[in-house]
């Protein structure tokens, strides 16, 4: 057998009846099958310590990272709310990576930990994965990439029981994960929204913590119904979920944005309430999740992706999509996962739907983040 990337993808009502058929998928593997990756779906959760000592044993692959989402992903395939799991072993020599943690919440002794290798990696790439209910996971996202000088990849934890981080050992309440140096494991990465501004790019001109009272010098309700028009704006109940704020991200080449939930809103006052801190002089838009735009957007993301890893072979990739994305955004039959499919061809692949999106230094929602080793 050659020393490739493998990846392998089971449901089964119990995690060592999936975990088996995953084992004959991934066939025999090799010494230099040094690292993988774990995800599975809160079904799991509770089992997740049992399911990497298993697969520790099983494979002989020493070191695992990986997950708890809502649903798990792999090759053309998701799994959305249902018992599955979904693994990639590589072959990355052990100099190339280093697994952390910041399990005691002190991110700089990630990178006092590892100092001499991030000296020789330069500029890593991080696969993170963090605990959505750190109270400032935003701030520790991006002290993270600030610490290690590196590029961020990965997801929020997503679950109904057991909020699992899994790197090396297994913890809770953690940002860990795996350290890759680029020098010697190559990777492209993509991001895609799945909302489309509606409105202009605006100011924020009164504000306190996450609420709004003034955009534009105007009530920030007022601009709100302007911008969404005036038939939502008659009933307002109605933008739930569908009508979202979204924060330009400054000096962006590429019209990047972070869309955060509607969190209130006060009818009296005209103050708006969103899911993020925000401040006097800020840029603020308003967004709506189209799944016409984001199936265009997916579209853009995989083409550009193609294009960057200039006709060479794709070895693996890593897949990070929002939870309101897949069966709830591109319908069902696995339809998200075979456009990256049918568009970069079949290549060993997993991932997990989660809670909240990483890519570089923040942290996104609504979005898919593709990793692609090359």
């Amino acid at each position: 057998m050659t020393d490739d990337f493998r990846a392998a993808h089971a449901t089964a009502p119990a995690w060592r009846d999936a975990a088996a058929a995953i084992l004959l998928e991934l066939g025999d593997l090799t010494p230099q099958h040094q690292l993988g990756f774990l995800y599975v779906t809160d079904s799991f959760a509770d089992a997740l310590n049992d399911i990497v000592v298993f697969m520790r044993q099983t494979t002989g692959v020493r070191q695992w990272v990986g997950t708890v989402g809502l649903g798990v992903v792999g090759t053309g395939k998701e799994y959305f709310d249902e018992p599955a799991m979904s693994v990639m072993v590589a072959p990355i020599a052990d100099e190339a990576f280093r697994l952390f943690t910041d399990a005691e919440g002190d991110i700089g002794s990630v990178s006092q930990k590892h100092a001499d290798w991030l000296a020789e990696a330069d500029t890593p790439l991080a696969v993170v994965h963090a605990d959505p209910r750190i109270a400032d996971v935003t701030g520790r996202i991006e002290e993270l990439a600030a610490a290690t000088n590196g590029f961020l990849a990965g997801g929020l934890t997503a679950s109904r029981s057991r909020f699992a981080q899994l790197a090396g050992e297994v913890d809770e309440g953690a940002v860990s994960g795996v350290m890759l140096s680029l020098h010697q494991v190559p990777v492209q990465l993509g991001l895609t929204q799945g909302c489309s501004p509606i409105g202009p790019t605006r100011t924020i001109t009164g504000a306190e913590e996450n609420v709004l009272f003034t955009i534009d010098d105007r009530p920030a309700l007022e601009v709100l119904k302007e911008d969404i028009g005036e038939v939502l704006a008659r009933d307002l109940r109605r933008i739930g979920g569908y009508i979202f704020a979204a924060l330009p991200v400054p000096g962006s080449d590429t019209a990047d944005y972070l869309v955060r939930n509607l969190t209130g809103i006060d009818q009296e006052s005209g103050a708006v309430a969103i899911g993020e801190m925000v401040e006097t002089g800020d840029p603020i838009m308003f967004c709506r999740r189209d799944p016409d735009t984001a199936v265009e957007d997916l579209k853009r993301m995989l083409h550009d992706l193609k294009r960057r890893a200039g006709g060479g072979a794709i070895k693996g990739g890593l897949y990070f999509s929002c939870v309101a994305r897949g069966p709830n955004q591109f319908g069902p039959d696995s339809a998200e996962l075979g456009m990256i499919r049918d568009e970069l061809g079949d290549f060993p692949l997993a991932g997990l739907f989660a809670n909240g999106e990483i890519s570089n230094d923040r942290l996104y929602g609504y979005t898919g983040v593709l990793a692609l080793f090359l």
